[in-house]
């Protein structure tokens, strides 16, 4: 299954960070992903193949937010 990821989703690792937050913002969108952990405010860029494997769910999908303001 393939997961579709768009900018500002929330998503959930497999891993924890240092700071003990699992979740992370998606911040760019291309061959590399870049995301922001939503409790220290770090922010990574990772290859796609690799944020793919470490994502464990979407929590916060932004398209369901715009998709309630219209």
């Amino acid at each position: 299954m393939v997961k579709v990821f768009n900018l500002g989703d929330i998503v959930e690792t497999k891993k924890e960070h240092p700071c003990g937050s699992k979740t992370w913002e998606i911040i760019r969108l291309g061959a590399d992903i870049k995301i922001k952990c939503t409790g220290c405010g770090r922010i990574v860029m990772l290859p796609r193949p690799k944020f793919e494997k470490s994502v464990k769910k979407i929590v916060k999908s932004a398209v369901e937010e715009n998709s309630d303001l219209t």
